[in-house]
């Protein structure tokens, strides 16, 4: 596939690559892994994301240069304009060979940016579509932000191959304009972090102590942005349904900040949430550790482009429960690697969670279905070579 009027093959060595995202936090969290491949297989990389308070953090990848450009996450005509010509500015002065957002709104700005600077390539990589939950004037204004996005850019990605089709489907992206990397996954999951190998019995024995979780009771996980789209409300309602039909204690454990949205859904448990048997753990960089000592992870979503979480979980032994959606439909094999649930039916959800938690040699089949199957697809470095071989495709 050749670029432009070079007509030269090069390798990834001879590249100069800048991934784009609208905050520090979701390169950290999801692309650091790939980012260190790109650099040791000798890529100039670079990081354009908002200077914020994560932004340090990037010194953790070794070899990556950040450009700070402050990206609004939600539509603001001026400061989308300043953003917008800091971009076109950045792409002209560093002359990047390859230019890959994710995150709508980076997506948005480095597709006209890179269109007006001629970057040799323009990749968006889709992560989930906000507008699929919203209707009237506000989603047909992001769907054809996100149209925008697939016709200025040189090729884009899904991180699962349902949300390709579905983006198909809806007219959003021309199918010879998208494709999957591997089976999909954003940029897959380090498998030795998220190993259980890696914490002993007494490890797992003194989380659950300072959590105050017995020794016998299941453990319910739920690991993400604590918001409603992530149907935090059904999880709730299901939650409660399992308590009160289990025979085992069964704790709900909550990992991940909280959206303004979610609050309110909590206070119906009174003040001393303990007491209700959920467990508010706020925002963790160690979700792993979590994972450990969970039975079962609860991802009843709205909407999730692929679902990294639960390859994270997976890989880990934990298998999931989710809402049968574009993008969990790719990342849970039903039946096997877990179970899928209709979207908003907090019924079936305590269904589901009532058949795992109670069916021990279930889970546990469920449990090496679900490693197996992560170690063996979604291992980072694998996905990265993956990625590597997109880029240097480009320049053949």
């Amino acid at each position: 596939m050749l670029i432009g009027n070079k007509g030269r093959q090069r390798a990834i060595s001879n590249l100069h690559v800048a991934r784009v995202s609208t905050v520090p936090f979701f390169v950290i969290t999801q692309l650091s892994a790939q980012l260190s491949a790109l650099v040791r297989a000798g890529a100039k990389v670079s990081v354009v994301a908002s200077d914020d308070e994560h932004s340090c953090a990037l010194s953790t990848v070794g070899g990556v240069r950040f450009y700070p450009v402050n990206i609004c996450r939600n539509i603001s005509l001026i400061k989308d304009l300043k953003s917008l010509f800091q971009l076109i500015k950045l792409f002209r002065a560093q002359r990047f060979d390859i230019v890959h957002s994710t995150t709508p709104k980076a997506g948005l700005l480095c597709a006209i940016a890179g269109w007006i600077a001629r970057v040799d390539v323009r990749l968006h990589t889709f992560t989930g579509q906000p507008w699929v939950t919203m209707s009237g004037l506000k989603q047909r204004l992001l769907k054809l932000c996100d149209r925008l996005i697939g016709m200025l850019n040189t090729h884009c990605y899904t991180d699962s191959i349902s949300q390709r089709e579905f983006l198909v489907s809806s007219g959003i992206v021309s199918p010879s304009k998208i494709s999957v990397v591997g089976t999909g996954s954003l940029a897959g999951v380090d498998v030795k972090r998220f190993s259980r190998d890696r914490f002993s019995y007494h490890d797992r024995l003194a989380l659950r102590t300072s959590l105050s979780i017995p020794q016998c009771s299941k453990v319910v996980l739920f690991v993400g942005r604590v918001t409603r789209d992530k149907g935090i409300q059904e999880l709730l309602d299901a939650f409660s349904c399992v308590q009160s039909s289990l025979s085992d204690d069964v704790v709900l454990l909550v990992v991940g900040p909280f959206e303004p949205d979610a609050k309110l859904l909590f206070e119906n448990f009174g003040d001393d949430i303990a007491h209700s048997n959920i467990r508010i753990i706020g925002f963790s960089d160690t979700p792993e550790s979590y994972m450990a000592i969970a039975d079962v992870l609860c991802l009843p979503s709205y909407r999730e482009g692929f679902g990294t979480v639960v390859i994270e979980a997976a890989a880990m032994g934990v298998p999931t429960i989710g809402t049968n959606i574009y993008g969990l439909s790719d990342a849970i094999v039903d039946g096997e690697t877990g179970l899928l649930v209709p979207v908003k039916d907090y019924r079936a959800l305590a269904d589901a969670l009532h058949k795992v938690l109670d069916d021990d040699v279930l889970r546990t089949n469920m449990s090496i279905s679900a490693c197996s199957r992560a170690v063996k697809s979604f291992d980072s470095e694998y996905c990265s070579n993956l990625l590597i071989q997109e880029y240097e495709g480009f320049f053949r």
